[in-house]
Protein backbone atom coordinates (compact mmCIF):
# COMPACT_ATOMS: atom_id res chain seq x y z
CA UNK A 1 0.00 0.00 0.00
CA UNK A 2 2.82 2.43 0.85
CA UNK A 3 4.47 1.81 -2.52
CA UNK A 4 1.21 2.43 -4.39
CA UNK A 5 0.69 5.70 -2.51
CA UNK A 6 4.26 6.71 -3.37
CA UNK A 7 3.60 6.13 -7.09
CA UNK A 8 0.40 8.16 -6.94
CA UNK A 9 2.20 11.10 -5.32
CA UNK A 10 4.94 10.97 -7.95
CA UNK A 11 2.42 10.72 -10.78
CA UNK A 12 0.75 13.92 -9.64
CA UNK A 13 3.96 15.86 -8.95
CA UNK A 14 4.81 18.19 -11.86
CA UNK A 15 3.23 15.80 -14.37
CA UNK A 16 -0.16 17.45 -14.86
CA UNK A 17 -1.23 19.61 -17.79
CA UNK A 18 -4.54 21.09 -18.88
CA UNK A 19 -5.56 20.64 -22.50
CA UNK A 20 -6.21 24.16 -23.76
CA UNK A 21 -9.08 23.34 -26.11
CA UNK A 22 -11.45 21.50 -23.81
CA UNK A 23 -9.97 21.91 -20.32
CA UNK A 24 -9.22 18.23 -19.78
CA UNK A 25 -6.74 17.66 -16.96
CA UNK A 26 -4.12 15.20 -18.20
CA UNK A 27 -1.43 13.19 -16.41
CA UNK A 28 1.76 11.86 -17.97
CA UNK A 29 2.33 8.11 -18.33
CA UNK A 30 6.04 7.49 -19.02
CA UNK A 31 7.37 5.22 -21.74
CA UNK A 32 8.08 1.64 -20.75
CA UNK A 33 7.06 -1.98 -20.92
CA UNK A 34 4.16 -3.63 -19.14
CA UNK A 35 2.30 -6.92 -19.25
CA UNK A 36 -0.93 -6.45 -21.19
CA UNK A 37 -3.73 -8.94 -20.63
CA UNK A 38 -4.32 -10.98 -17.48
CA UNK A 39 -5.20 -14.42 -18.83
CA UNK A 40 -8.86 -14.24 -17.79
CA UNK A 41 -10.69 -15.26 -20.94
CA UNK A 42 -9.40 -16.20 -24.36
CA UNK A 43 -9.21 -12.57 -25.52
CA UNK A 44 -6.94 -11.44 -22.65
CA UNK A 45 -3.83 -13.59 -23.00
CA UNK A 46 -0.83 -11.99 -21.21
CA UNK A 47 1.95 -10.57 -23.38
CA UNK A 48 4.65 -8.00 -22.72
CA UNK A 49 4.72 -4.82 -24.82
CA UNK A 50 6.42 -1.42 -24.86
CA UNK A 51 4.44 1.83 -24.96
CA UNK A 52 5.76 5.32 -25.77
CA UNK A 53 5.10 8.10 -23.25
CA UNK A 54 1.75 9.89 -23.46
CA UNK A 55 -0.71 12.10 -21.62
CA UNK A 56 -4.09 10.70 -20.58
CA UNK A 57 -7.16 12.36 -19.13
CA UNK A 58 -7.31 12.18 -15.35
CA UNK A 59 -11.09 12.13 -15.81
CA UNK A 60 -13.54 11.03 -18.48
CA UNK A 61 -15.01 13.79 -20.67
CA UNK A 62 -17.95 15.47 -18.95
CA UNK A 63 -21.33 16.69 -20.16
CA UNK A 64 -20.17 20.29 -19.70
CA UNK A 65 -17.12 19.72 -21.89
CA UNK A 66 -19.16 17.97 -24.56
CA UNK A 67 -21.65 20.86 -24.62
CA UNK A 68 -18.83 23.23 -25.58
CA UNK A 69 -17.91 20.88 -28.43
CA UNK A 70 -21.52 20.78 -29.65
CA UNK A 71 -21.82 24.56 -29.54
CA UNK A 72 -18.54 25.20 -31.35
CA UNK A 73 -18.90 22.57 -34.06
CA UNK A 74 -22.60 21.96 -34.53
CA UNK A 75 -22.00 18.25 -33.93
CA UNK A 76 -25.11 16.33 -32.89
CA UNK A 77 -25.94 16.34 -29.19
CA UNK A 78 -26.21 12.96 -27.42
CA UNK A 79 -29.96 13.26 -26.94
CA UNK A 80 -30.90 10.15 -28.91
CA UNK A 81 -30.01 6.67 -27.67
CA UNK A 82 -29.85 3.25 -29.25
CA UNK A 83 -30.33 1.91 -25.74
CA UNK A 84 -31.05 3.34 -22.30
CA UNK A 85 -32.39 6.46 -20.64
CA UNK A 86 -31.43 9.80 -22.16
CA UNK A 87 -29.51 12.34 -20.08
CA UNK A 88 -29.65 15.10 -22.70
CA UNK A 89 -32.94 16.41 -24.06
CA UNK A 90 -33.25 19.07 -26.77
CA UNK A 91 -29.53 19.72 -26.68
CA UNK A 92 -29.31 20.23 -22.92
CA UNK A 93 -28.67 18.18 -19.79
CA UNK A 94 -29.75 18.66 -16.13
CA UNK A 95 -27.41 21.11 -14.34
CA UNK A 96 -26.54 18.52 -11.71
CA UNK A 97 -25.09 16.30 -14.45
CA UNK A 98 -22.53 18.87 -15.65
CA UNK A 99 -19.59 17.04 -14.03
CA UNK A 100 -20.82 13.56 -14.87
CA UNK A 101 -19.31 11.70 -17.82
CA UNK A 102 -21.08 12.27 -21.10
CA UNK A 103 -22.87 9.10 -22.28
CA UNK A 104 -24.83 8.19 -25.36
CA UNK A 105 -21.86 9.00 -27.58
CA UNK A 106 -20.88 6.64 -30.38
CA UNK A 107 -17.29 5.84 -31.25
CA UNK A 108 -17.65 8.23 -34.20
CA UNK A 109 -18.91 10.99 -31.90
CA UNK A 110 -16.05 10.30 -29.50
CA UNK A 111 -13.39 10.37 -32.22
CA UNK A 112 -14.83 13.66 -33.52
CA UNK A 113 -14.65 15.17 -30.02
CA UNK A 114 -11.06 13.98 -29.57
CA UNK A 115 -10.01 15.50 -32.90
CA UNK A 116 -11.69 18.81 -32.03
CA UNK A 117 -9.83 18.81 -28.68
CA UNK A 118 -6.48 18.23 -30.42
CA UNK A 119 -6.22 14.76 -28.88
CA UNK A 120 -7.06 11.14 -29.64
CA UNK A 121 -8.92 8.25 -28.12
CA UNK A 122 -6.60 5.96 -26.19
CA UNK A 123 -5.29 2.84 -27.83
CA UNK A 124 -6.08 -0.32 -25.88
CA UNK A 125 -2.46 -0.47 -24.77
CA UNK A 126 -2.44 3.15 -23.57
CA UNK A 127 -5.73 2.70 -21.76
CA UNK A 128 -4.70 -0.50 -20.01
CA UNK A 129 -1.24 0.71 -19.01
CA UNK A 130 -2.76 3.76 -17.33
CA UNK A 131 -5.47 1.69 -15.62
CA UNK A 132 -3.03 -0.90 -14.26
CA UNK A 133 -0.56 1.72 -13.08
CA UNK A 134 3.20 1.30 -12.60
CA UNK A 135 2.67 -1.85 -10.51
CA UNK A 136 0.60 -3.67 -13.15
CA UNK A 137 -2.41 -4.19 -10.88
CA UNK A 138 -5.61 -6.11 -11.65
CA UNK A 139 -7.77 -3.11 -10.72
CA UNK A 140 -6.60 0.50 -10.63
CA UNK A 141 -6.44 0.42 -6.83
CA UNK A 142 -5.00 -3.06 -6.24
CA UNK A 143 -5.22 -6.76 -6.99
CA UNK A 144 -8.43 -7.46 -5.07
CA UNK A 145 -11.97 -6.34 -5.81
CA UNK A 146 -13.12 -3.59 -3.41
CA UNK A 147 -16.70 -2.55 -4.04
CA UNK A 148 -16.41 0.86 -2.37
CA UNK A 149 -13.72 2.05 -4.80
CA UNK A 150 -15.81 2.50 -7.95
CA UNK A 151 -19.34 3.19 -9.17
CA UNK A 152 -21.08 -0.07 -10.02
CA UNK A 153 -24.55 -1.60 -9.80
CA UNK A 154 -24.08 -2.52 -6.15
CA UNK A 155 -23.66 1.04 -4.86
CA UNK A 156 -25.37 3.34 -7.36
CA UNK A 157 -28.71 3.40 -5.56
CA UNK A 158 -31.25 5.26 -7.69
CA UNK A 159 -28.49 6.94 -9.69
CA UNK A 160 -26.49 5.78 -12.67
CA UNK A 161 -23.26 7.74 -13.18
CA UNK A 162 -21.37 9.74 -10.58
CA UNK A 163 -19.18 12.85 -11.09
CA UNK A 164 -15.93 12.10 -12.92
CA UNK A 165 -13.97 12.94 -9.76
CA UNK A 166 -15.99 10.46 -7.66
CA UNK A 167 -14.43 7.54 -5.76
CA UNK A 168 -10.95 9.08 -5.35
CA UNK A 169 -9.99 6.06 -3.23
CA UNK A 170 -10.14 4.02 -6.45
CA UNK A 171 -7.74 6.23 -8.42
CA UNK A 172 -5.00 4.42 -10.32
CA UNK A 173 -1.27 4.50 -9.77
CA UNK A 174 -0.74 7.19 -12.42
CA UNK A 175 -3.52 9.34 -11.00
CA UNK A 176 -6.50 8.53 -13.25
CA UNK A 177 -10.02 8.40 -11.84
CA UNK A 178 -12.80 5.94 -12.68
CA UNK A 179 -10.95 3.76 -15.11
CA UNK A 180 -12.87 1.06 -13.31
CA UNK A 181 -16.59 1.69 -13.07
CA UNK A 182 -18.86 4.65 -13.76
CA UNK A 183 -18.92 4.34 -17.60
CA UNK A 184 -17.33 2.16 -20.25
CA UNK A 185 -14.89 4.17 -22.37
CA UNK A 186 -14.32 3.93 -26.10
CA UNK A 187 -10.77 3.15 -27.27
CA UNK A 188 -9.26 3.88 -30.67
CA UNK A 189 -8.72 0.27 -31.77
CA UNK A 190 -10.82 -2.05 -33.84
CA UNK A 191 -11.75 -5.06 -31.70
CA UNK A 192 -10.44 -8.55 -32.42
CA UNK A 193 -10.64 -11.26 -29.75
CA UNK A 194 -7.54 -12.93 -31.24
CA UNK A 195 -5.45 -9.78 -31.73
CA UNK A 196 -3.14 -10.39 -28.76
CA UNK A 197 -1.80 -13.57 -30.35
CA UNK A 198 0.23 -11.66 -32.93
CA UNK A 199 0.08 -8.00 -31.89
CA UNK A 200 3.19 -5.78 -32.24
CA UNK A 201 5.54 -5.65 -29.29
CA UNK A 202 5.75 -1.86 -29.45
CA UNK A 203 2.81 0.60 -29.43
CA UNK A 204 0.12 -1.75 -30.77
CA UNK A 205 -2.83 0.07 -32.37
CA UNK A 206 -5.19 -2.81 -33.07
CA UNK A 207 -6.22 -4.43 -36.36
CA UNK A 208 -6.37 -2.40 -39.56
CA UNK A 209 -10.12 -2.98 -39.89
CA UNK A 210 -13.04 -4.68 -38.18
CA UNK A 211 -16.72 -4.51 -37.28
CA UNK A 212 -16.49 -3.30 -33.67
CA UNK A 213 -14.45 -0.78 -31.73
CA UNK A 214 -12.96 -1.53 -28.33
CA UNK A 215 -14.48 -0.28 -25.11
CA UNK A 216 -12.99 -0.64 -21.62
CA UNK A 217 -13.53 -0.11 -17.91
CA UNK A 218 -16.78 -1.54 -16.58
CA UNK A 219 -19.76 0.66 -15.68
CA UNK A 220 -22.54 1.47 -13.24
CA UNK A 221 -24.83 -1.16 -14.83
CA UNK A 222 -22.89 -4.29 -13.80
CA UNK A 223 -22.31 -6.27 -10.60
CA UNK A 224 -19.71 -8.85 -11.64
CA UNK A 225 -16.26 -7.81 -10.43
CA UNK A 226 -14.58 -9.44 -13.44
CA UNK A 227 -15.99 -6.71 -15.70
CA UNK A 228 -14.07 -4.06 -13.78
CA UNK A 229 -10.61 -5.52 -14.33
CA UNK A 230 -8.15 -3.23 -16.09
CA UNK A 231 -7.48 -5.94 -18.71
CA UNK A 232 -11.13 -6.67 -19.53
CA UNK A 233 -12.02 -5.87 -23.15
CA UNK A 234 -15.06 -5.86 -25.43
CA UNK A 235 -16.24 -4.41 -28.72
CA UNK A 236 -19.33 -2.57 -29.98
CA UNK A 237 -20.39 -1.28 -33.37
CA UNK A 238 -18.84 2.20 -33.73
CA UNK A 239 -22.20 3.85 -34.41
CA UNK A 240 -23.76 2.47 -31.21
CA UNK A 241 -24.93 5.01 -28.64
CA UNK A 242 -25.72 3.61 -25.20
CA UNK A 243 -26.32 5.09 -21.75
CA UNK A 244 -23.18 3.45 -20.38
CA UNK A 245 -20.58 4.51 -22.99
CA UNK A 246 -18.33 7.58 -22.69
CA UNK A 247 -14.77 8.61 -23.54
CA UNK A 248 -11.38 9.67 -22.20
CA UNK A 249 -8.64 11.52 -24.11
CA UNK A 250 -4.95 10.90 -24.72
CA UNK A 251 -2.25 13.04 -26.29
CA UNK A 252 1.20 12.14 -27.57
CA UNK A 253 4.03 12.78 -25.14
CA UNK A 254 7.73 13.59 -25.58
CA UNK A 255 9.46 11.39 -28.12
CA UNK A 256 6.23 10.21 -29.76
CA UNK A 257 4.49 11.10 -32.99
CA UNK A 258 1.29 13.10 -32.67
Amino acid sequence: MALLQKWRREALHNRIVVNAKDGSVMVYVPAGEFEMGDGVGDNCRPHRIGVSGYWIGVYAVTNAQYLKFVHETGHRAPDRMDYGKRVWKKGRFPPEKADHPVVGVSWDDSAAYAAWAGCELASEAQWEKAARGPLGLVYPWGNEWEADKCRYAGNRGNEETCPVYGYPQGAGGYGTYNQSGNVWEWCADWYDARYYRNSPKRDPRGPDAGLSRVYRGGCWWYLASAKFRAADRYGYLPRYRGHFLGLRLVKAGPGTKA
